[in-house]
């Protein structure tokens, strides 16, 4: 039996708001590091102990805090950062609820001192105890604030049990570190830990200066294989690193999305990256990626949770187009060049990509939060009659001859040493036991899985010949109907011209309930009911689906993989290099539509390496 309703006490209702934005120390340090970033620091020291729960304490160079708004920072739900609904509507900062100071002064020994100029005088307020009365007083102190929270959860027990050890809460306090410094360039970071230096940063202007912050932060192999990124249209940037198909990692743990500024975990966002990536990682493997999103701040809500770590864009579909075409159109602009010392991190064999100039035309910013590649679409080349009706033009002759047909030779090797404007991927010199090419480019040695490589070459010309025209659609003897909710069927009934474009005749015959009167002739055999289910339900979810494009490719992939030239078949060094050149004018061609890569390059580095040249 509930009691009378009444007001709760100040300090429960701290506590109570403690409960959804403190969890352990990394909750901390992330409200406390926005608020300097806020504030415009341009350097912020980070001082921990015991992973945070004995001391945090971040020290910034920003505007300050003056001397009768200290006490009033400490209360609930104030703030400098917005005043009116309007402002609320468009937030630009990274704080704006003026409830975290105020939540973890309730569970800690909180001090917070500052200063608005120069003169080295300031004020400290410090708080704890039962009735969380700040006190006021004269401290010494530069331009800037320094907060210090001692003791977490020191007066609610049953919250610190639910800590870990030290190294953990260490882990997840310096991955709120990584996520500020990835993307505030302009500031300067440096965290110790029990007085131990762990990480420091100077402020990085330039492109050089960024990547090699990010190197140190994801690691050199990321960042040797990431290809930077810029794209602006129609009020939508997207900026940053894309990590390459060869350094997708078993875990989603090396993702960075940052919209305006705010590192956040959006399922719009993660269904359109895993889309635009989907045709060349392998089953169970994660893209890698640093990306940067600008958009009107009136167009999406941060304010949908208490840590903002989530968002709610305006427009979903918009937003899920742009990024996922931008990110295909990058990966797909990533070609086969040679790998140059400067670019090959030592012992690595991953191949780097360019964009390829004629899908892509690209520009460099430097000095900007992302700053790299942009494109725009040029107009694409008509697809020719032939690719239409051949797999694999090139390779005709050998669907002409017996498995164990011997192949012609030619009586000597051509010339490949020091030939001006050699391709990427160089000229083929063998084949090593029927599997692998090997070819020589201006770097040294290039090992090609040819069933790989070959495999991706049909793949993508199926995909172009299927996109060049209207899908084709197979009627069914006895039409299959599918029962939906009546917003999903209000879904598929608005997108009935886009489920034809895919080769589905869908009518709506009640109002809970479709009718499916045709199929696309390529998925004869596909489970078509789950499979519109599973196309509304992404459409509700994401305002388009993927879906059928998806059993499309699968379906692809196993055409290509029985089309491709095999194993154990003797190649002509013509055909050999015929294949090369294919792969340097093939989207994706690094990876095969399994996520295996194609290709690999041994440098003579590398090589002299092997057999202790120059020693």
């Amino acid at each position: 039996m509930t009691g009378r309703i009444h007001l709760l006490d100040t300090r429960l209702a701290n506590q109570i708001a403690a409960g959804e934005v403190v969890e352990r120390p990394a909750s901390v340090i992330k409200e406390l590091l926005e608020n300097a970033l806020d504030a415009g620091a341009t350097q912020i020291d980070i001082q921990v102990e015991e992973g945070g729960t004995r001391l945090i304490q971040i020290r910034d160079n920003g505007g300050g805090i003056d001397r009768d708004d200290l006490p009033l920072a400490l209360a609930r739900h104030a703030t400098s950062k917005i005043s009116t609904l309007e402002d609320l509507d468009a937030v630009a900062t990274l704080g704006f609820r003026g409830e975290a100071l105020a939540s973890i002064a309730s569970v800690s020994r909180l001090t917070m001192t500052s200063s608005t100029d120069d003169s080295g005088v300031g004020w400290s307020v410090h708080t704890e105890g039962r009735d969380m009365e700040p006190v006021l007083s004269a401290a010494s102190h530069p331009r800037g604030t320094t907060v210090a929270v001692r003791d977490l959860f020191f007066n609610t027990p049953a919250r610190r049990k639910f800590l870990r050890t030290v190294n953990t809460e260490l882990g997840h306090l310096e991955e709120v570190v990584r996520r500020l410094c990835l993307f505030n360039f302009q500031v300067g970071f440096r965290l110790t830990h029990n007085g131990t230096l762990r990480w420091q940063f100077r402020p990085a202007p330039d492109e050089a200066e960024q990547r090699r912050r990010i190197s140190t932060l994801c690691g050199q192999a990321f960042m040797d294989a990431a290809t930077p990124l810029l794209v602006e249209t129609h009020g939508l940037s997207l900026g940053g690193w894309l990590g390459s198909p060869s350094v997708a990692r078993g875990q989603a743990d090396m993702q960075y999305f940052y919209v305006n500024g705010r590192v956040v975990r959006d399922k719009v966002v993660t269904h359109a990256i895993r889309s635009a990536y989907s045709d060349v990682l392998a089953h169970g493997r994660h893209p890698a990626y640093v990306l940067f999103f600008e958009l009107d701040p009136a167009a999406v809500d941060v304010n949908v949770h208490p840590t903002k770590h989530e968002v709610r864009f305006r427009d979903q579909r918009v937003v899920h187009e742009f990024l996922a075409r931008t990110i295909h159109r990058a990966l797909a602009g990533l070609k086969t060049v040679a790998l140059t010392p400067e670019t090959q991190a030592a012992g690595s064999v991953v191949p780097s990509v360019v964009a390829e100039q004629s899908l892509l035309s690209l520009a460099v910013s430097p000095g900007a939060p992302g700053a790299g590649v942009a494109w725009s679409p040029q107009p694409a080349t008509p697809v020719p009659r032939e690719l239409r009706d051949s797999l694999s033009d090139y390779l005709a002759p050998l669907r002409d001859l017996p498995d164990d047909a011997p192949m012609p030779r030619p009586e000597a090797l051509p010339d490949t040493t020091a030939v001006p404007g050699m391709p990427p991927l160089g000229y083929a010199l063998a084949q090593l036991h029927g599997i692998y090419i090997l070819a020589q480019n201006a770097q040294g040695l290039v090992i090609v899985d040819m069933h790989a490589a070959h495999e991706r070459l049909v793949y993508e010309r199926l995909k172009v010949a299927w996109e060049t025209g209207r899908l084709a659609s197979q009627p069914l003897l006895i039409p299959q109907t599918v029962a939906l909710s009546r917003t999903e069927a209000e879904l598929a009934e608005q997108g009935r011209e886009w489920f034809s474009r895919l080769g589905f005749e869908v009518d709506r015959i009640g109002e809970e309930a479709l009718a499916i009167r045709a199929v696309p002739a390529l998925l004869p055999k596909a489970d078509i009911l789950p499979l519109v289910r599973d196309v509304v339900a992404d459409l509700r979810e994401h305002g388009q689906s993927t879906r059928v494009e998806e059993a499309i490719n699968e379906l692809f992939g196993t055409m290509a993989c029985h089309g491709a030239v095999r194993a154990n078949r003797s190649l002509t060094l013509p055909e050999m290099n015929m294949l090369l050149r294919d792969m340097e004018a093939t989207e994706f061609s690094s990876q095969c539509n399994h996520g295996r890569p194609t290709w690999r390059q041994m440098s003579l580095a590398e090589l002299d390496k092997l057999f202790w040249r120059g020693r």
